[in-house]
């Protein structure tokens, strides 16, 4: 594995933060989302990651790899709310299962992760610069 391996690495590490922060974004806006069923409520959703390791019969394939998007099973919160327009015949409506402070923590930790890997970027570009410059 190379130096110019970095880039490809950081790379797909900044590509996985930025989906990371994109769902995160979604979950937060559907935060206050109504439903008039349990099944029909949104569920928070969180990405899935994979590690692809240095693999000498494939040098190419090094850094993250996205495996999917997976949905929260926790259940829908009902609220009861008889004048509601989505209530149910019972009166209730049911609220999405999405955690705002545990989204406010995966935000700032992909933001984190996110500014981590343009600071590995930079630092190998620097690294290849002065290197270069060794050479004159």
């Amino acid at each position: 594995m190379g130096l110019f391996s970095n880039f490809d690495i950081s790379g797909s590490a900044i590509s996985a933060q930025s989906i990371r922060l994109n769902t995160t974004a979604s979950n937060l806006a559907n935060t206050e989302t109504l439903a008039s069923s349990a099944k029909e409520a949104y569920r928070s959703r969180h990405p899935v990651f994979q590690a692809m390791m240095d693999d000498r019969s494939r040098p190419e394939k090094v850094g993250v790899r996205m495996l999917g998007i997976i949905q929260s099973q926790s259940e829908a919160k009902p609220l009861y709310d008889p004048g509601h327009k989505l209530a149910n015949e019972e009166g209730y409506v049911f609220g999405s299962n999405v955690n705002a402070v545990e989204e406010m923590a995966n935000m700032i930790s992909a933001s984190r992760a996110y500014q981590n890997n343009v600071e590995v970027l930079s630092t190998t570009r620097d690294l290849l610069l002065r290197a270069l410059s060794l050479g004159s």
